[in-house]
């Protein structure tokens, strides 16, 4: 569904400036959003998460280390596909806290595509360089929504997902570098534009909530702090909205209604976007950009 329709439609949790805010922008926060119980639930789900990554010495399809990783002490950058790792994470995605608050900006049917938890543990860890999002995972229009919700908050010490404001109404840069590896990185020959004017970091206390447009421009610095940054990311579209490829990060509820009816036609957004490798045959983890994945042709 595109933006026009959407805002046919009443909000339910955000005001009308709010939504037009987000429209505008490619994205909008909204602090300490997420209550205390909820995150109570959330940061005990995570603790049984990372006690259980203690057996993993290297990374692999759910989990993706940080160097120095061990038993005793867990330090991981990203667990993919939380929900189906944990009941609690499905029961959050799917209460009208999240599904109403999707539905504000991608209209009143919302489909569920897929989610990972950046956990980004503390003492260095890696950041993440400027990218946008929907090149990974193409739909048939930008409808379209990452909510991030920082679990414990964050500082601007523990590596902030960082914006451009703006950027969703420019191009779609390429994700492959220049000897066509797939890195999720745009090349620095193409960020000219990017000035200090259009950056803003998103900081916040525990439950602050942060909707990004999939074309939106973004990234994020190393956690210089001791403490980790745990960001909930899962991704939602209109239910009208249908993923071209397979997703990178696979999931069961890949494509679950979440709220309102599934759709009986297809909304199509004309502007181009570049294909990502053939997700079919499997990926390594290319969102920690110290590795990058080969094309699927």
């Amino acid at each position: 569904m595109k933006p026009q329709d959407v805002l046919k439609h009443p909000a339910l949790v955000l005001s009308e400036a709010q939504r037009r805010a987000f429209f505008d922008d490619g994205f909008l926060v909204l602090p300490d959003y997420v209550p205390a119980p909820w995150l109570d639930r959330l940061r005990a789900a995570m603790a049984e998460l990372l006690e259980r990554s203690g057996a993993i010495r290297q990374s692999d399809g759910i989990y993706v280390l940080e160097e120095g990783h061990s038993e005793k002490d867990p330090r991981l950058h990203r667990i993919s596909s939380p929900q189906d790792q944990h009941p609690v994470f499905w029961e959050f995605m799917t209460d009208p806290i999240m599904t109403g608050l999707a539905a504000d900006v991608v209209g009143p049917d919302v489909k569920f595509h897929h989610a990972k938890l950046n956990v980004k543990s503390g003492k260095g860890t890696q950041g993440f360089g400027w990218h946008q999002d929907i090149p990974a995972w193409p739909h048939t229009d930008y409808s379209p929504v990452t909510i991030g919700i920082y679990i414990d908050g964050c500082t601007p010490e523990q590596g902030p997902l960082t914006v451009a404001e703006g950027s969703h109404a420019g191009p779609l840069f390429s994700m492959y570098d220049d000897a066509r590896n797939f890195v999720v990185k745009i090349r620095d020959k193409d960020l000219g534009w990017l000035t200090d004017d259009r950056i803003r970091r998103i900081t916040g206390g525990p439950g602050t909530t942060l909707l990004l447009n999939c074309r939106t421009v973004h990234g994020s610095v190393p956690n210089q702090s001791t403490a980790a940054r745990p960001l909930l990311l899962p991704v939602y579209s209109s239910a009208d909205s249908f993923a071209y490829t397979p997703s990178p990060i696979p999931s069961p509820h890949q494509g679950d209604v979440v709220r309102g009816a599934e759709a009986r036609y297809a909304s199509f957004d004309t502007r181009p976007v570049e294909m990502p490798p053939d997700w079919r045959f499997g990926y390594k983890p290319v969102w920690a950009h110290g590795k990058s994945q080969k094309p699927g042709y």
